[in-house]
């Protein structure tokens, strides 16, 4: 399963859609360097939108826990968007739901940025 990010724009939140596996590696990588990419370029309201992917280790995780700490600090922040399944389960049992705004519906996520 291929690994593709796709990113569009709602006023000033960009929105990372990406579908694929989130895995040590490339894939990992890849989202590492989109977001950080957005971040150095003005991009401090980042949505991920998980929902079309399938499955997520804890390079993954690490990938997301690092790039919102670096916008926190910035003055910036990090949402995800998650449906149901192995993604969900995995950032519910890492309690990443609970230290990254976590939703379930796009309307709901982009609402929340301040």
């Amino acid at each position: 399963m291929n690994f593709t990010i796709a990113i569009r724009e709602a006023g000033t939140i960009r929105i990372v859609d990406a579908s694929g596996r989130v895995t040590i590696g490339e894939s990992s990588d890849h989202l590492h360097r989109e977001l950080r990419d957005l971040a150095d370029h003005g991009s401090c309201r980042i949505l991920v939108n998980l929902t079309d992917v399938a499955q997520i280790d804890s390079s993954g995780i690490s990938t997301l826990v690092r790039n919102s700490i670096s916008l926190t600090r910035a003055g910036g922040s990090l949402r995800l968007l998650v449906g149901p399944g192995r993604v969900r389960d995995a950032l519910t049992v890492t309690r990443l739901i609970e230290a990254i705004p976590t939703f379930s519906d796009e309307a709901t996520a982009l609402a929340s940025f301040p």
